[in-house]
């Protein structure tokens, strides 16, 4: 059982009422009894009740983690990593409530009174409403996952696009020529970058990108399989496949087993994430880590900063993202041929 400012004011020898204004850095209270009284707290391993302190200073003592949506296009291994990362920074200090900026008709719930602070993990340019919502009630935010605001917002992302990049030269210098993709919701700020990465490295290898070497995905298993379903039934089938999330890249290579082809004898296939089981599908995913973690870790930090009144970056700051080459990718052979 948590020890309680009764069994501190027992063993100080004092009334609750001192310990509660000790504890709260009263000046009412003499420097020598605060400090046995923070001493005997330590000892004790006390731990303020969050809630109760939040009524006695009229604040919220909680940080909101907003999510474009927290229904299609946002993966379960996304969201438990941004959490992750959030929450190993501020647990201890405020209350933390997840919520999806769609979930809101509008957003007058959404006040200084009931958030001292947000972070938003931005999927879509439509959460601009959102942000100028944050901006008005003079709420603390940094946005993460895309560029937001200008220079006068703190943003952090990922190396999206240098990803895809680096990904599809990674194909192409395996000799694939035929590479399609399997991209995830339109209009996500992810889904762009990371065509865009996919088409640069087709240019700069003199290769144009073909239409029907594309299937719609919304970075779930079931539109990985649903994807590749499409791109196998092509009269001239593709030799790899840039699936555009890990998740996706699991039904799709679901979908190419039941169809007797082998992953990558017959057919290169990657993901994008490097989600925790990645490493260990058959054949273990070539993919490219993203630091969603660490992405939202630093976005926490930054928030931190800012409610504590200490100097905070504001501008984009971007973590690059690392190729991880595994089983799935493999020289472009003849079993990888049409038919």
């Amino acid at each position: 059982m948590s020890a309680t400012i009764k069994d501190i004011a027992q063993l100080a020898g004092v009334s609750h009422t001192t310990v509660s204004r000790a504890l709260n850095g009263s000046p009412l209270i003499h420097p020598a009894t605060r400090e046995r009284i923070v001493q005997i707290a330590e000892q004790l391993h006390y731990t303020p009740n969050r809630s109760a302190r939040s009524l006695v200073h009229g604040r919220s003592n909680s940080i909101g983690i907003f999510f474009s949506t927290l229904g299609e296009g946002t993966s379960s291994s996304f969201f438990h990593a941004s959490v992750r990362g959030v929450s190993r920074v501020l647990q201890d200090r405020y209350n933390l409530v997840v919520r999806g900026i769609d979930d809101y008709a509008d957003y007058r719930e959404v006040g200084p009174k009931r958030f001292e602070g947000a972070l938003v993990m931005s999927q879509q340019d439509r959460d601009d409403a959102f942000l100028r919502h944050l901006q008005e009630q003079q709420i603390p935010h940094v946005v993460l996952n895309r560029r937001a605001g200008g220079e006068e917002m703190a943003s952090i992302v990922a190396g999206d696009r240098e990803g895809a990049f680096a990904l599809t030269k990674h194909l192409i210098g395996l000799g694939h020529r035929r590479i399609a993709v399997l991209e995830g919701v339109s209009g996500f700020r992810a889904t762009r970058e990371r065509m865009s990465g996919y088409e640069d490295a087709l240019r700069a290898a003199g290769l144009g990108r073909r239409r029907d070497y594309t299937a719609a995905g919304r970075y779930d298993l079931a539109s990985g399989y649903e994807g590749m379903l499409r791109l196998l039934a092509l009269p001239e089938r593709p030799t790899a496949v840039f699936c555009m999330n890990d998740e996706m890249a699991v039904g799709a290579l679901k979908a190419a087993r039941e169809a007797g082809i082998s992953v990558p004898d017959d057919l290169s296939l990657a993901g994008f994430d490097d989600n925790g089981f990645s490493a260990y599908v058959t054949p273990p995913l070539t993919t490219v880590r993203r630091p969603i973690e660490e992405m939202s870790r630093e976005g926490a930090r930054v928030l931190l900063a800012m409610l504590e009144g200490r100097p905070a970056p504001a501008g984009t700051t971007c973590l690059p993202a690392e190729l991880v080459v595994r089983g799935s990718t493999g020289p472009c052979g003849c079993r990888s041929s049409a038919g």
